[in-house]
This record gives structure tokens, sequence and C-alpha cells, in this order.
């Protein structure tokens, strides 16, 4: 089964974003896990047994954002993706108050 770990920059303040929560869920909307990001901004192991379908990153950058005492444009960024093969994958956000940027990572 593929293997899941995710990083977040707040790229507005140059920093990690440590503390955001992150949900993972299936294409049905299941949750299969949620941790918050460390103080480096990264879950490096949120999820080992990914089955090959679509899956779905919610990051909670609203609660985040306020939490620093910012206002944000998008409350929530959701990222679906595609698990496909056997291996790892590294869905990293690049983040601020308006926007975002993501790709896959090794």
């Amino acid at each position: 089964m593929a293997s899941l770990s995710t990083h977040v920059l707040d790229t507005a303040s140059g920093r990690p974003a440590a503390g955001l929560r992150i949900t993972l869920e299936s294409a049905d909307g299941s949750v299969l896990a949620e941790a918050l990001t460390d103080d480096d901004g990264r879950i490096g192991d949120l999820a080992g047994d990914l089955a090959a379908e679509d899956h779905v990153l919610r990051f909670d950058t609203g609660a985040w954002f306020a939490a620093q005492g910012a206002a944000a444009f998008y409350p929530e960024v959701v990222v679906t993706f595609a698990v496909g093969h056997d291996e790892h994958y590294h869905v990293p956000l690049l983040l601020s108050p308006f926007g975002y940027a993501t790709y896959r990572g090794s």
C-alpha cells in the first residue's frame, strides 16, 4: 500500500505552518486520518496504507490563520489527488492569506 506525508509553508511569513490541522479522507468522504503539523510544518506519516484510488486532503487554513491573528480568504484548502501505485506520496502546500499552491513532492 502507498504512504503519505505533507508539509505546509506560510509563504507570506517565510515560516512553516506549525499546528495546522489536516484531515485525510477517502473519495467517499470517510475520514482516514487527522493530524496537526509539527513545528516544521510537517506530518511525516499521515497514512501508511492508502489504496489505489482518489483521496482528499483538507487543510483547515481558516482556523490556523485565525490563531495567527490574520484573516484568510480561503478558510479551507481541499486537495484531491490520485494514488495509483504502491509508493510514497508527498503533497506539500504553499500558503498565504490570499493564495495557495500545491504539487507532488518527493
